[in-house]
């Protein structure tokens, strides 16, 4: 383990959130290197996530839809030319579904300049400048827009775009295209942080192969294979991805001893869960990864062998990551494998809700070995 990525300092040491989504004003005053939230089903654990893709993406409107989207925030809108379109329900980003002058939401660390602040600007009120290159009269009535800010920096994106004015651009500029999709004049744009993610489902095989791919013939198959060695109860030998033009890519497993491989998802989803999120963590370098419901297909017999994974993933390749449970197993596993390293930098935090206002309970090291034994309301 390299103490350089290990003492690398946290993208988010602590977290404030104001105004987004489901979450009016949410401050922890201390993030680890690895971070379990827990808490009852609908008190906010997932919309914390959702916050920080936000920030790691800079606040580009693709992350945006992308938060929007996955949770089904799909609306008929009307665009700045009167068209009719469908796309991501903007006004559902703030805090009470509001899109009004003096929406805003801002994520970043406690106090820190290095906060991301988005604010809804009404079309009679835009004055900014569209950020990247348009056509001439692109824009033929005011723009509702959306004002980011982040280090002392400003810019704007537009709230909607029709499809005739998306295909449009395709034909004529290849850079507003790019912006569309909030990808735009990257090197003028605040750099992203790279940000992996894994819901409670499984990861798709196209998406395993990709990060498989990336770490084949590394150093690193070995680390993987020992991630998943304890939900197989026997010797794993190697793996590989096999597959060609008539049969789709995906994992096989060479056990040793026996003639043929075996596809990894004969050993369950305790085996694909650990396997996925152990490439994550070795193609997250220097960024984020969250993992949603991170109990999913992990026995409880081997809780702790999947946080001592992960503690020592992140440490090494400076992943910062937050994950979250409703699982009592869960916060158990991890709270015995914190307390029994003295390195390890691990933080819980129960996240609370009451009718509109939403807290955190910090548990310091010292209350883990308590945590690990009390069954701390949770479910």
């Amino acid at each position: 383990m390299s103490p350089e990525k290990t003492h690398s300092p946290l993208h988010l040491p602590s977290l404030s959130i104001k105004g987004f989504r489901g979450i009016k004003d949410l401050s922890i005053s201390r993030l680890g290197r690895v971070t379990l939230l827990a808490g009852k089903n609908s008190v906010g654990k997932t919309t914390v996530l959702d916050a920080v893709r936000v920030y790691a993406a800079r606040g580009r409107r693709a992350a945006l839809s992308e938060v929007l989207e996955r949770h089904g925030e799909i609306a008929d809108v009307t665009d700045h030319q009167g068209r009719k379109m469908v796309g991501p329900h903007m006004e559902a980003i703030f805090h009470g579904r509001d899109a009004s002058e003096k929406a805003s939401f801002s994520i970043g660390s406690n106090g820190d300049s290095d906060q991301l602040a988005c604010e809804a600007i009404p079309p009679e009120n835009n004055t900014a400048e569209p950020y990247g290159s348009y056509p001439p009269n692109f824009f033929e009535t005011p723009v509702r827009m959306l004002k980011i800010a982040l280090q002392n920096e400003e810019y704007a994106i537009p709230w909607y775009f029709s499809p005739l004015a998306l295909s449009f651009k395709i034909a004529r500029n290849r850079r507003i295209y790019q912006y569309v999709y909030g990808a735009s004049a990257e090197h003028e744009m605040p750099s992203q942080i790279l940000c992996e993610s894994v819901g409670p489902e499984r990861l798709e095989n196209d998406r395993v192969v990709a990060l498989w791919d990336a770490i084949a013939l590394t150093d690193v198959e070995k680390k993987v294979v020992d991630a998943i060695q304890p939900v197989v109860d026997q010797e794993i030998e190697r793996i590989a991805i096999i597959g060609n033009s008539d049969h789709e890519r995906q994992v096989w497993i060479k056990i040793r001893g026996q003639a043929f491989p075996v596809p990894l998802t004969s050993f369950g989803d305790g085996a694909l869960r650990l396997f996925g999120v152990a490439l994550l963590l070795f193609n997250s370098l220097d960024g984020f990864l969250l993992i949603d419901e991170a109990e999913n297909g992990i026995h409880h017999s081997v809780q702790r062998h999947f946080w001592r994974m992960i503690l020592n993933a992140a440490a090494e390749n400076n992943v910062q990551v937050l994950a979250t449970t409703h699982s009592f197993d869960c916060i158990r596993g991890f709270s015995q494998t914190v307390a029994e390293r003295e390195d390890a930098d691990g933080a819980l935090v129960r996240i609370e809700r009451k009718d509109d206002e939403i807290w955190a309970v910090e548990y310091s090291k010292d209350d883990l070995n308590v945590a690990a034994e009390q069954d701390i309301e949770v479910r």
